[in-house]
């Protein structure tokens, strides 16, 4: 590469190929130098996704600018940078002296990390300079979080129960996105989470979906959410049906639970991406959501079997659903629905799936619509949850190629 776009990005990656995640916001902010960039700062998002905070380098922050030194956090809800990062869009600051202030999202795929703040010109080019950048270096982050402590440190505000840490290192990223399917999750209380999980997978043509809810708020329903997600991935891995996967965690439970009776409730589904069609089976669970159009809502109603490890041996119904393009589909557990204010009010389904309609009416990301669902939910309930809330959302594009239906955008 000769371009000083091509230097920038070939340096930083084989300088980054053995770097820690500690030493990644200097090698950027030395490479981006290449393509005329003059700072280029690395924020990432919190667990709960309220702030944006500085990776810097070595408890140090690299390279501070003309305008001295960055801010350690940003509120996403009221700052440029939280702007960029809600919309996923780049905004371009004008600043003194020829260079402009960038905030650009850095995304894992769909998945939003945070943001860079890139100080540097204002041209088409830089544009595409910085587009580039962001990219390199979600990449690099990715690769290198997983075995790094810097960066759950710096996403956590508080203490996480032994539940938690567990579910979060098991569970899918938050977002997954391609021209055919969105699918997108938030849980909370992320610190303190007890027996809620989800799980996504894609795989040729069939999306996976699952959303669990164990039985209490201790470590002992952490591990029960934890065996049936794990059990479900590998029996699916293995070539079970959605019949035979639940029965396979329901021995599981009993034989690693016996008499303590610790049941799950789930839904568990595969959507077709070639036909539309989707199948799934309730175990003792909420029923799915449909929202079609924006506006026509139902809930898809199955023969629900006793939730998994009560042990009761009663046949399983295997229901089916033909989706349209433009559907999207709800899982939720019931701390969503029944998180209550101090007024004693549930937020309740109606309210739940409003917000849901309003939001995506809106033309938000899916992502910044559940941030804002759980935020609203917390405030509802003052703050703190009794019980975990979860939400797996999945918006059916349509296959490639396809005329959308009429009426869709």
């Amino acid at each position: 590469m000769n371009s000083p776009r091509g230097d920038m990005l070939a340096g930083l990656l084989e300088a980054g190929q053995e770097a820690t995640l500690e030493r990644l916001p200097g090698l950027v902010d030395r490479y981006a130098r290449r393509a005329g960039i003059r700072q280029c700062l690395i924020y990432v998002a919190d667990l709960q996704q309220s702030t944006l905070r500085l990776l810097a380098e070595n408890g140090g922050v690299a390279g501070p600018g003309p305008d001295g030194k960055p801010p350690a956090e940003l509120r996403i809800d009221a700052t440029y940078g939280g702007r960029a990062f809600q919309e996923v869009r780049i905004l371009r600051k004008p600043g003194e002296g020829g260079l402009d202030c960038w905030w650009v999202p850095l995304l894992n795929g769909a998945e939003r990390l945070g943001v860079l703040r890139v100080l540097m010109g204002g041209t088409p080019a830089d544009e595409a300079d910085v587009t580039a950048l962001s990219s390199m270096v979600a990449l690099l982050m990715v690769s290198k979080r997983t075995y790094s402590d810097c960066y759950p440190r710096l996403v956590r505000s508080r203490p996480m129960n032994v539940a938690a840490e567990m579910l979060w290192h098991l569970m899918p990223p938050l977002t997954f996105a391609n021209a055919e399917v969105t699918v997108a999750g938030v849980l909370e209380p992320a610190y303190e989470i007890g027996g809620d999980a989800f799980d996504y997978a894609v795989a040729d043509d069939i999306v996976h979906l699952a959303i669990f809810d164990a039985m209490g708020h201790d470590v002992a329903a952490g591990l029960a959410a934890n065996l049936a997600l794990a059990t479900c991935r590998n029996l699916r891995r293995h070539g079970a049906d959605l019949a035979s996967n639940g029965e396979g965690i329901e021995n599981l439970l009993l034989r690693e639970f016996g008499e303590a009776a610790r049941f799950v409730t789930a839904i568990m589904a595969e959507f077709d991406l070639r036909t539309g069609m989707l199948t799934w089976v309730n175990r003792g669970h909420h029923p799915p959501v449909l929202i079609r159009g924006g506006r026509w809502v139902t809930s898809l109603e199955c023969a629900p079997t006793p939730p998994l490890g009560l042990g009761l041996g009663l046949p399983v119904t295997v229901c089916r659903e033909q989706l349209e393009p433009g559907d999207r589909l709800l899982l939720y557990t019931d701390g969503i629905v029944e998180a209550g204010s101090t007024q004693g009010q549930e937020f309740g389904v109606a309210r739940f799936v409003d917000f849901i309609l309003r939001h995506c009416a809106a033309r938000l990301p899916v992502p910044e619509t559940l941030r804002r669902l759980i935020k609203d939910v917390l405030d509802h309930h003052d703050g703190r949850l009794q019980d975990d809330a979860t939400v797996l959302l999945t918006e059916w594009h349509g296959r490639v190629g396809t005329c959308p239906v009429k009426g869709e955008p």
